[in-house]
């Protein structure tokens, strides 16, 4: 039998506690007042944005020793779940700042991390993440984006799809081909490529159902020349460094899906408290208490599935993959049914954009599609658990 000690448990601490609530007081004070302009008018919300960067709240993840805050994993999903609490488009600033570049703390040569980690930290500039294209979404092996050696550089050719905050980050790690005749998916390197590397260009903003604030745009390059010390890791090994990279970074979303089910819950109880039907206040009907219920009993083992596997990122646990995907496939469900289940509550009012709970229903979808449908999470528990790594043996 397999004894589990305080070591495999997290820990909610003091400091954890203080950063939950420093976040809280900036989301409240600079993020929500704009929210829903930032929404309607699909604009980058600047004012988190500059508010995250004053506050260190940016980048929590770089460590000290490149000039960063050195915030644990579950500090970071603290951060990002309070910040989609008031706007899910602004949790993406330090959800996207880990998953771009995730791939340079994991596998980076020391003078890579020590060019780009600080620049970061400080806020300067942002990281984005390139590995979708428009026929290689969830079959990330069958990537086109090709680079090609010639002498000591890399020329990068294609393009990818799908990329959060482009445009608005400087750097951004790429996923491409680099020997087209070698074997499916270790023919694959990783990239750091600039925004100001000659060749390459945006697609337009793409028009969305929710997270409006946030721009998702394609990455076109035309004979982008990289040079060969931009490779992040061996060459080859680029599709293992970013599904190692997923493995740490869809917890964050768990987190945003966790914060938008909060925000949704946190409005439909101070809708019902002050709704009047027949009387009294709807929030008095047994049906409405049972719904309320739910949705928080939901909300809370999300959120304990996200801040277990914030633990297991923190301490490279061996089963983190099924703990990583079941904690965001678990919590984006649970985002999209409590944020539906708000707009019920609040009725007619829940379907107009006079109220917020609508905004929520529209952002929490996408946490059921990116960084892996829920659909290729559960292939990745199902693999994980026919393995015998899931934790529980």
């Amino acid at each position: 039998m397999r004894v589990v000690t305080t070591e495999d448990l997290f820990r909610i601490s003091e400091d954890h506690e203080a950063i939950r609530e420093a976040v809280r007081a900036v989301a409240e004070d600079k993020i929500v007042p704009f929210a829903a302009a930032v929404d309607e008018e699909s604009r980058y919300p600047q004012e988190a944005h500059d508010a995250l960067v004053a506050a260190d709240f940016h980048a929590a993840h770089v460590a000290e020793e490149y000039d960063g805050v050195g915030a644990d994993a579950l500090a970071v999903s603290i951060i990002i779940e309070e910040v989609s609490r008031a706007c899910a488009s602004s949790g993406l600033i330090p959800a996207v700042n880990k998953l771009g570049s995730m791939p340079v703390i994991l596998a980076g040569s020391e003078d890579l991390k020590g060019r780009y980690l600080p620049a970061l930290a400080s806020g300067a500039s942002f990281f984005s993440y390139g590995l979708s294209e428009r026929e290689a979404g969830s079959d990330t092996a069958g990537m086109r984006c090709k680079a090609t050696r010639d002498g000591e550089d890399w020329v990068l050719k294609g393009s990818k799809a799908w990329i959060t905050n482009a445009g608005v980050s400087d750097f951004y790690t790429v996923l491409a081909v680099t020997d087209p005749d070698g074997e499916r998916g270790r023919n694959i390197s990783a990239f750091v490529v600039e925004k100001s590397d000659e060749g390459f260009t945006f697609g337009e903003k793409e028009r969305k159902l929710g997270i409006k604030g946030s721009p998702t745009r394609e990455l076109h390059f035309d004979n982008v020349r990289l040079p060969g010390d931009r490779m992040v890791g061996a060459e080859g090994e680029g599709l293992k460094i970013a599904l190692r990279t997923l493995d740490h970074t869809r917890i964050t979303i768990g987190a945003q899906a966790v914060g938008i089910a909060q925000g949704a819950l946190d409005q439909a109880v101070a809708y019902v408290t002050e709704r009047q039907q027949f009387g009294k206040a709807i929030a008095q009907f047994q049906g409405i208490q049972f719904m309320l219920a739910d949705m928080a009993m939901q909300l809370e083992a999300a959120r304990q599935m996200v801040y277990v596997a914030s633990a297991k990122s923190e301490r490279m646990d061996e089963d983190l993959p099924f703990f990583g995907a079941a904690a965001k496939c678990f919590a984006s469900d649970v985002a999209m049914k409590i944020t539906t289940d708000a707009v019920q509550l609040l009725g007619g009012a829940g379907y107009t954009r006079d109220f917020p709970v609508e905004r929520m229903m529209r952002d929490a979808k996408i946490t059921q599609i990116y960084e892996g449908t829920n659909e290729i999470q559960r292939v990745v528990m199902a693999r994980q658990l026919l393995a015998g790594r899931t934790g529980g043996r």
